[in-house]
């Protein structure tokens, strides 16, 4: 089975990635508020914010990747 979409069909569905990911990151921060982070996880967090601001995205493949 074949399945084709155009590319304003992939940027709809990584916007909604990147939104579905904010969601999480907000939804960890409520469920798990006692649990300290560590100076790189603060960096790591900082540095995606900061590209999520610049309007940042990443492929799908390397959503996968990051997620595997």
């Amino acid at each position: 089975m074949t399945v084709t979409v155009n590319s304003d069909e992939v940027k709809m569905v990584l916007q909604k990635l990147d939104s579905v990911q904010l969601e999480l990151l907000r939804l960890r921060a409520m469920l798990l508020p006692e649990e300290e982070i560590s100076e790189e996880e603060k960096k790591k967090l900082e540095a995606a914010r900061n590209e999520i601001a610049r309007g940042q995205k990443i492929s799908f493949d390397g959503l996968i990747k990051e997620l595997c």
